[in-house]
């Protein structure tokens, strides 16, 4: 049975830091990534890692503040998000995927599995 499951969303003040996690089971893949949909925005790719190699792709919204990660041993997947900003606001999805992108880091096309999300609130 596959499952991705996130967690690690929550409030945060703006400027401040929040670490989601993902973990992918039953199946075997080729890169993992991270989607976020604010309200009443289309959902929008933020950041995607290919597995085996560790080539790792970030939106321009989020290059330079947030970092991907994953640890293989617990097929887990990480964003560390640091100076967050009220734009951040959005529910956050974890997706296996086919491959990454150099524009956008990921696209939905490209999803396999969707995780269920997890709520980021920042407030200002």
């Amino acid at each position: 049975q596959v499952q991705v499951v996130e967690s690690g969303g929550g409030l945060v003040q703006a400027g401040g830091s929040l670490t989601l996690s993902c973990t992918a089971s039953g199946l075997t893949f080729y890169a993992m990534g991270w989607f976020r949909q604010a309200p009443g925005k289309a959902r929008e790719g933020v950041s995607c890692l290919v597995w085996e190699y560790g080539t790792i792709y970030y939106s321009d919204s989020v290059k330079g503040r947030f970092t991907i990660s994953r640890d293989n041993a617990k097929n887990t997947l990480y964003l560390q998000m640091t100076s967050l900003k009220p734009g951040d606001t959005a529910m956050y999805y974890c997706a296996v995927v086919k491959g990454c992108r150099r524009e956008g880091a990921v696209k939905e096309y490209d999803v396999r599995y969707w995780g269920q999300g997890t709520q980021v609130t920042v407030s200002s």
